[in-house]
């Protein structure tokens, strides 16, 4: 959990924040995520995930087109020794990142924004904040 600030270098380098780096271990996967961000997972989450997708019906055309989505663009990256993974150019591109990078801890995995995009879903969301904990019908009690 937590945010982190962090920028991205012009060969596309991310320091991971040292909260991180010890779960983390040596090998990671980056992929798309939703809402215009990437997804960071360990190699144990990452299995889980594509087991997940493996297990998606083949004959379904929304499965089909999921499982292209998401396992057409998961690159499998090392932290080097200070901490930092190169996202792939194609990444880098979907998620809008330029400099200024957010790196969000959620429930098991990472997720990487861009400064701009996290910004403006953070005053689009904050609103409907409320709204939503009563949609999950008591979720936080």
């Amino acid at each position: 959990m937590g945010e982190y600030a962090h920028n991205i270098d012009r060969k596309g380098r991310l320091i991971m924040p040292a909260k991180f780096r010890e779960d983390l271990g040596e090998h990671v996967v980056v992929n798309r995520g939703l809402d215009g961000c990437l997804y960071v997972y360990t190699a144990k989450q990452w299995e889980t995930v594509y087991q997940k997708l493996s297990a998606l019906p083949s004959t379904n055309k929304d499965a089909r087109m999921f499982q292209r989505m998401m396992l057409s663009k998961a690159a499998e990256v090392d932290l080097d020794s200070q901490g930092r993974i190169l996202i792939p150019r194609t990444l880098i591109e979907l998620a809008g990142l330029e400099k200024e990078c957010l790196i969000v801890g959620m429930a098991n995995h990472l997720e990487i924004w861009s400064k701009e995009r996290w910004m403006q879903l953070e005053e689009e969301q904050s609103g409907s904040f409320e709204e939503a904990a009563e949609a999950l019908n008591g979720f936080m009690e």
